[in-house]
């Protein structure tokens, strides 16, 4: 179980004279975060002329980092607790931003990857202390206020990274092309490390928090023997090996299971709360959310791809290209969040993967009336924002239904979970999807590619569907999850933008 904050914010007392600034500083790390996530994605082809990244290697340096960020949300989550989280965040920022220029630096694929790599794991270590650090410094109605803030920004933060990113490659600012990516991070890492050091109180951790380090290595294992054969194997022809890894990841996710029921039993703190993987509608969730940001995570990469590589798109214009997604996400988003959800319940969840349906047969037929005609985004615009507007329904609920299937005192371990799980489905779509558009886009059939892609993704949606069914009919109150999660390890969602 996740364990308490070691000091709270207390409504009595007078509030902490510099606590907007730890709400900027805790806003910027997040938004970093998203950008590295999202903005990536317009880099392929100057990756592939300036380092000869080839397909895999795309697919290395992309999902990389969610791997590692995924992997180890919950044990960074935990060190926070141990250690106190201003200590744990300043090491957490200082390290991503160290991370960042290795990245920019990186003279060749495998460099960048290994970078990439330990950019997501300093991410683990950031995110999980930032809601945490909100609530030690905030309380009553300004937490609200607070978390009313951070989801709009967060939402933005997401949306802009392709756009950006795009930006930034195209204007090819002091000939430092893909590398001006990762050099922005820089002055804004070591502006928020500043303010953080100097404003964010000091309050010391619990030392009698346990860190489960076998378990947090028993994940990354077994997450590292998953994505690797997803991303070798279309390009070496799937061999024996390929097979035997994923075999090896199921095993060593059951084994996680195993270690954490034993740690739990022996009285030391599991990693993850053993009673919520006995909680059949928590478990399915877990599914559900991942297979949901694999097929979103891996389209919108898929999006990406077919634009500048299919259509030739500089990198500007292919960020731009992804503006009908995140503008249909967030309308989804909104409406979701505003009155459906609360007033339909689960079946939000069920309309939105059929309106992505929708938008993915129209996408098919949009793709498929193009021929060799000249290209404009507009001419798959529609399909692209329906599949958002699908997505964001999504987006908005998913987390509070499956959170309503664990008892109060588990939502902050649960939260953490439900994140980590994200992220590292994130990962998985990047290898599948990749692969799958790949296998056609070799041989020049790039239009062929993507829509291997949207049959891949209506099979997830359609499993994501069932799924759904198992659900709790009504989502956990909004405002209980928001308060109750501001311990837990990552935002919620964290990272889902269109």
């Amino acid at each position: 179980m996740h364990a308490p904050s070691p000091a709270t914010a207390d409504e009595g007392a007078e509030p902490y004279r510099w606590r907007w600034l730890i709400l900027a500083v805790m806003i910027v790390a997040e938004i970093m975060d998203l950008l590295d996530a999202s903005i990536v994605n317009v880099a392929g082809p100057a990756l592939e002329e300036s380092l000869g990244a080839g397909p895999v290697g795309l697919q290395w340096v992309i999902g990389g980092y969610a791997l590692t960020l995924g992997a180890g949300l919950v044990l960074g989550g935990r060190l926070g607790d141990r250690y106190g989280r201003r200590r744990v965040f300043l090491l957490g920022l200082a390290a991503f931003t160290a991370c960042s220029l290795l990245c920019a630096l990186a003279p060749d694929t495998g460099s960048l990857i290994a970078f990439r790599l330990l950019q997501g794991a300093a991410g683990a270590l950031l995110l999980p202390q930032g809601l945490g650090l909100l609530r030690e410094n905030f309380s009553g109605p300004e937490l609200t206020k607070v978390f009313g803030i951070f989801g709009p920004v967060l939402g933005l933060g997401g949306i802009i990274g392709p756009v950006l990113g795009g930006g930034l490659i195209e204007g090819d600012l002091f000939g430092l092309g893909w590398r001006s990516v990762f050099l922005v991070n820089l002055p804004i890492g070591i502006a928020a490390l500043a303010v953080a050091a100097k404003f964010v109180p000091r309050r010391p951790g619990d030392r009698a928090v346990r860190v489960d380090l076998a378990g947090a290595c028993l994940v990354a294992v077994a997450c590292a023997l998953l994505v690797l054969p997803l991303n070798q194997g279309q390009e070496d022809g799937w061999p024996l090996w390929t097979w035997l890894s994923m075999a090896a990841s199921a095993l060593g996710f059951a084994l996680f299971a195993l270690q954490q029921r034993r740690t739990a039993a022996a009285g030391r703190e599991p990693l993850v709360a053993p009673a919520l993987l006995r909680k059949p509608a928590f478990s399915v969730g877990l599914v559900g959310i991942a297979l949901f940001f694999a097929g979103l995570v891996g389209t919108q990469l898929v999006l990406t791809l077919y634009l500048q590589i299919g259509r030739h798109f500089t990198a500007g214009e292919a960020g731009l290209g992804n503006l009908p997604l995140a503008v249909g996400t967030a309308i989804g988003g909104a409406v979701s969040g505003a009155f459906l959800a609360g007033r339909i319940g689960r079946k939000v969840l069920q309309i939105g993967p059929l309106v992505q349906l929708v938008g993915a047969v129209l996408l098919w037929f949009e793709l498929d009336a193009l021929g060799g005609a000249a290209f404009s985004v507009l001419d798959v615009a529609p399909g692209v924002t329906v599949a958002g507007v699908g997505s964001g329904m999504v987006i908005a609920a998913l987390f509070s239904f499956v959170l309503a299937a664990v008892d109060d005192e588990e939502i902050g371990s649960a939260s953490g979970v439900l994140s980590a799980v994200q992220s590292i489905g994130g990962s998985v779509g990047v290898a599948v999807f990749g692969s799958v558009f790949f296998a056609r886009a070799s041989a020049g059939d790039f239009t062929g590619g993507y829509q291997r892609a949207l049959v891949v993704q209506a099979c997830l949606l359609a499993a994501f569907l069932a799924i759904t069914f198992l659900l709790p009919a009504k989502a956990r109150p909004e405002d209980e999850h928001r308060t109750s999660t501001a311990d837990a390890p990552a935002e919620t969602p964290a990272g889902a933008s269109g």
